[in-house]
């Protein structure tokens, strides 16, 4: 017998789909090592969690925690966020990271401590914090 053509479409599809692209829904990939990145800001505190190629597996701020004003830049909203953003990054099975700070805020060594008390292996801390070389202009001296 003919195949219909809604049958054909169906076999196509069916058959270009291997058995690797099919996943079950809710299961996260496994990510044993990775990269975490922490923004220390006078402001604010961020961590995002990244697997080796950067892409995004969690991420948290002390505003999405629930901090506001000149809250958010202690180190006690610094330990909070890291405890948040690590039961985020839970189902991945991260287990160690390369931490990456930038910025001079007050969370700074709070987070590395809040990563180490949730679980995470710290193996290396490289600081990013952009520095200038003699960037911009300063503005012109004030006569009174």
């Amino acid at each position: 017998m003919a195949e219909t053509e809604n049958e054909a479409k169906n076999k196509l599809t069916s058959e270009s789909i291997s058995p690797q692209s099919k996943t079950k829904k809710g299961v996260k990939r496994q990510v044993t090592t990775g990269r975490a990145y922490i923004k220390a800001t006078y402001n604010n505190t961020l961590i995002t969690f990244t697997d080796n190629a950067g892409n995004t597996l969690a991420q948290a701020s002390a505003g999405g925690v629930g901090f506001h004003g000149p809250k958010k830049s202690t180190p006690y909203a610094a330990g909070i966020i890291i405890s948040n953003a690590v039961n985020k990054v839970r189902p991945y099975g991260l287990k160690e990271v390369n931490a990456f700070i930038r910025g001079v805020g007050g969370g700074r060594e709070a987070a590395i401590r809040a990563l180490n008390a949730n679980g995470i292996n710290v193996l290396s801390i490289k600081d990013i914090t952009p520095i200038p070389h003699n960037g911009c202009r300063p503005p012109k001296i004030r006569r009174v």
